[in-house]
């Protein structure tokens, strides 16, 4: 995106990828089909050391913006939940796209090509990767975070970040599923069974469906909770986030012989259900219960704590929090403040979206910011 822009605005470009085709981390997202933005974006919706420093590009490139050129390339895109937006085909068309925008500006792209060395001298920057030798008066760093590794995803960005100086944000896995301890062992062999939930670290939450895995918790409501976990912290699940407070209590007058798996299966997968009920151990009809003994076990489904005792690491993480320091950065035009004529942008800057098509957005929209500038 930002060697599209800066291209269109008459610079020469030169982008240099390690991997074998460009847009490697674009073709695996969203299923394939590619969450390329969401309509609600905004600054609050990103975890940074600096909350505003987002702001800025945010407001100047929107996703509407990212709509139009979908639009004028004819790729055909619906929305899901939450504001998603995903090509109704492949995700292989938005790197299409981007290529296209790349060509009609006439920046050069040279993929399979390491980078061996970086210096900077009078005001230049000299790049030694695979077969090139390049020299210009600006670099940006576009290499995104450690995440999926598999896809040749490294810590590039920030080494390079620290060989000019550059503090960096200690990263760390996101969007991750988390892993659980022999304590909560009961709760992996429900490995495969999903349920609407509330989930809460913190004063994050997200009411979208958990997953239970063979190694712990995933789904959606538990990656955007991944991102504001670290190491000793609760993560609570409200298992019935529509039900009202008393309704096991009322559900006692109403049906004195019900037991309370029977209730609880009645809103979650029965499994799910068996289990909580047995955690709970509320034997019995509820007529034998005290209301007390009820209020409890509302109180407990409604914030069961879980323990998790790490991630599934870079991985499996969809992003990386953490990255270049956003106080070494212009948030007008993503330079560094120190080193003129280096910019960082998108994973590799510490500006991390929730899940659903933010991240790709912050992408195109600091993208835009640095390439107005170069």
């Amino acid at each position: 995106m930002c060697a599209a822009v800066a291209a269109q605005r008459g610079r020469r470009v030169l982008i240099l990828d390690h991997a074998p085709e460009p847009g490697r981390k674009i073709l695996i997202s969203g299923g394939g089909r590619c969450n390329f933005t969401n309509l609600g974006t905004a600054p609050d919706r990103y975890l940074s050391a600096n909350p505003h420093f987002a702001r800025s590009a945010l407001a100047r490139y929107t996703p509407r913006d990212f709509l139009d050129l979908v639009e004028k390339h004819g790729i055909a895109w619906h929305e899901k939940t939450l504001g998603q937006l995903f090509c109704d085909g492949s995700a292989r068309q938005i790197v299409a796209m981007l290529m296209g925008e790349c060509e009609v500006g006439g920046a050069t792209i040279a993929c399979g090509a390491p980078i061996r060395s970086v210096d900077h001298a009078d005001g230049r920057f000299r790049v030694s990767a695979g077969e090139h030798e390049a020299e210009a008066p600006s670099l940006v760093i576009a290499t995104g975070g450690p995440s999926i590794p598999k896809l040749g995803a490294t810590g590039f960005a920030y080494d390079l970040a620290r060989q000019f100086g550059l503090k960096v944000v200690e990263p760390r896995p996101a969007l991750v599923p988390l892993t659980l301890g022999g304590d909560e062992a009961l709760f992996r062999e429900l490995s495969g069974v999903a349920t609407p939930v509330e989930a809460r670290c913190g004063k994050a939450a997200f009411r979208e469906a958990a997953l239970f895995t063979h190694k712990g918790m995933s789904g959606p409501a538990i990656l955007q909770v991944s991102s504001y976990w670290r190491h000793g912290q609760a993560v609570a699940i409200d298992f019935l986030p529509e039900a009202g407070s008393g309704w096991l209590r009322e559900a006692k007058r109403q049906r004195p012989k019900a037991r309370l798996a029977t209730l609880l299966g009645e809103h979650l997968p029965g499994r799910l259900a068996d289990t909580l009920a047995e955690k709970i151990g509320v034997a019995g009809d509820l007529a034998n219960a005290p209301d007390k003994v009820l209020a409890a076990a509302e109180e407990r489904l409604s914030g069961w704590p879980f323990q998790p005792n790490g991630t599934e690491g870079f991985a499996k993480a969809e992003v990386t929090v953490g990255g270049i320091s956003t106080a070494e950065l212009s948030s007008q035009t993503m330079e560094a403040r120190r080193v003129p004529g280096l910019y960082a942008i998108g994973e590799a800057v510490d500006v991390t979206g929730w899940l659903g098509g933010y991240n790709f957005q912050w992408a195109w929209a600091s993208g835009v910011a640095a390439a107005q500038a170069l």
